[in-house]
């Protein structure tokens, strides 16, 4: 997993160092305006990579209602563009988790673990501008409010294949 910022005065550095599909994504964060972009799923092509982009106007809810989650196909930067604050959870898959439901052989590619409340998990505090890669052995949990009050925000999920990664 890696986080950062695009409005961080290091952008240009850290983006330098990830695979071209991932700078590709991190650059069309930076200068598109997705805060003011129509909702939905997109296809969209970043230098030649087919990728989707998500456009999703959503509510933030308390850690216990939402359930963790994992890609096997493609790695999830999730963005911040509006509205917040956010908190995103992660943790790292070791294959002993129970699975809750799994979709991993559907166009959504996505599979949800059993909240197991034992599991040590991290936490990103998201602001407007923060974004976070999930590659296929994180496991994140988006879109948890943070403090007792629920915020809406506009998230932003540009969904990279890992194969155009390696």
């Amino acid at each position: 997993m890696i986080y950062g910022n695009i409005n961080n005065e290091f952008f240009e550095q850290q983006t330098a160092i990830l695979p071209k599909p991932l700078q590709s994504a991190l650059r069309f964060l930076k200068e598109t305006d997705l805060a003011n972009h129509e909702p939905g799923k997109f296809d969209i092509s970043l230098n030649g990579v087919p990728a989707i982009l998500q456009v999703l106007d959503i509510t933030t809810s308390p850690r216990e209602t939402l359930r963790p989650e994992i890609h096997r196909k493609n790695i999830d930067v999730q963005f911040l563009a509006a509205g917040g604050p956010e908190e995103a959870g992660f943790y790292s898959d070791n294959g002993s988790y129970q699975t809750d439901e799994d979709l991993l052989d559907t166009p959504r590619d996505i599979l949800f673990y059993h909240n197991d409340p034992d599991t040590a998990e991290g936490r990103i505090a998201m602001n407007v501008g923060t974004y976070a890669i999930y590659f296929p052995w994180d496991v994140h949990i988006p879109a948890i409010q943070s403090g007792s009050t629920a915020a809406p925000i506009r998230k932003i999920v540009v969904k990279v294949p890992m194969d155009a990664c390696l």
